[in-house]
């Protein structure tokens, strides 16, 4: 599969927002010029009934971390880990991601303020080299002064289309008092009682500050806003008066169904329903999916559980239209950016992946970004290779 001007990919089970089909999709200078429902041409390449559906869009994913340090006491230059995290994605079906960097200092977590200015500003020179679309995903720390020389400097990142608000209060959102003072007590080595005390003076002083309108005011007009770990009614109404129109990973059904309530798009982690759980005692995506409070699945922590989830899904009786739009379709609507990217239709940039459903999973095959081929896979032979 060779970078082309015009191409026809036959003989595919096409998949549009609406609607399933074999036919073929035509392209022509990397966009999608006609869609042919039940028609196989013979010049055309033969992707022999296997799923033609848009790349995914991830819009949160903690990956970049994993490839930078993937133990805590080993780490790789960015150069090194963009490269293996960018070829990964284009394995796993993903043409868009959105790598979440945070813009908080957490020692624990190697994460910090200073270290997320130099990721974002690397991040956004070295996209255009790279085989799938890249963007950054800002998770701010608002309970922080830290993040107010930074602000202008982003403002300028080509990359930043999302920002979220990521609280760092200690047991307000993803994890109790309790399961932090544990984390502490091991990541640290810290008594109880040490650990219980810079959690209370954490709080106190993080309370003492809120900056989202501060960072809704930075970021109008450029960015999308979204809130990240909501647990509580407050918390999504707090998100949401602070300009959030998403609610990313909300980790209790009364957080979902207010973020929905509200009109916000909700927004869950693939491997949560590919699981059938969350991993740390969170709210079920698939419980949260059975009251339709989910529009979106990200990678979050795993990218091949995004099109293992459209396969799980169409096992459990989704329909294809309905599965791969959550990781395509409704991701780009969010962003906006809708009238190029997110589904198979004319006139829509051809970033497409070609895919078989294997037991429980997704083997690409084919993946295709402004219609020039960056993957090709052939498991019956064993080959792969990658384009740049």
């Amino acid at each position: 599969m060779s970078n082309f001007s015009s191409h026809l990919l036959t003989n595919a089970r096409i998949v549009t927002p609406d609607a399933d089909f074999t036919g073929t999709v035509v392209v022509e200078e990397g966009i999608i010029t006609a869609i042919h429902k039940d028609r196989v041409y013979r010049d055309g390449i033969d992707l022999r009934g296997q799923w033609l559906t848009p790349g995914c869009i991830d819009i949160h994913t903690d990956y970049l971390e994993r490839e930078l340090h993937p133990r805590s006491s080993a780490s790789f230059p960015l150069s090194f880990a963009l490269h293996f995290l960018d070829a990964r994605a284009a394995s796993c079906g993903i043409t868009t991601v959105f790598s979440a960097i945070s813009y908080s200092d957490n020692e624990s977590k190697a994460r910090s303020v200073e270290q997320a200015v130099v990721l974002a500003r690397d991040i956004d020179a070295a996209r255009q080299g790279l085989l799938v679309r890249h963007y950054v995903h800002a998770r701010i720390d608002p309970n922080t002064n830290a993040i107010l020389p930074v602000l202008e400097g982003m403002q300028a990142l080509e990359s930043l289309y999302l920002v979220v608000f990521n609280d760092t209060i200690p047991g307000q959102r993803q994890f109790t008092i309790e399961q932090q003072v544990e984390m502490r007590m091991q990541s640290r080595g810290l008594t109880r009682e040490e650990a219980l005390d810079s959690l209370r003076r954490q709080e106190e002083k993080a309370r003492a500050i809120d900056h989202r309108r501060l960072i809704r005011s930075a970021f109008e007009g450029k960015c999308i806003l979204g809130s990240h770990d909501d647990t509580t009614e407050a918390h999504v109404r707090e998100a949401a008066a602070a300009g959030a129109v998403l609610s990313e990973m909300p980790t209790t059904l009364t957080a979902a169904r207010m973020a929905k309530h509200l009109g916000m798009w909700v927004c869950m982690g693939a491997p949560n329903y590919y699981r059938g759980g969350s991993h740390c005692g969170n709210l079920s995506c698939a419980a949260a999916m059975e009251e339709g409070l989910v529009d979106i699945l990200c990678s979050d922590y795993h990218f091949p559980a995004m099109l293992g989830s459209v396969v799980r899904m169409m096992e459990d009786g989704v329909s294809p239209c309905m599965a791969v739009n959550m990781v395509s379709w409704n991701p780009a609507r969010l962003l906006g950016l809708n009238e190029q990217l997110g589904c198979i239709g004319v006139g829509k940039k051809a970033d497409l992946i070609a895919w078989n459903a294997a037991a429980g999973y997704a083997a690409v095959t084919g993946v295709w970004v402004d219609g020039i081929s960056k993957l090709s896979a052939n498991y019956s032979k064993g080959t792969l290779s990658l384009a740049g």
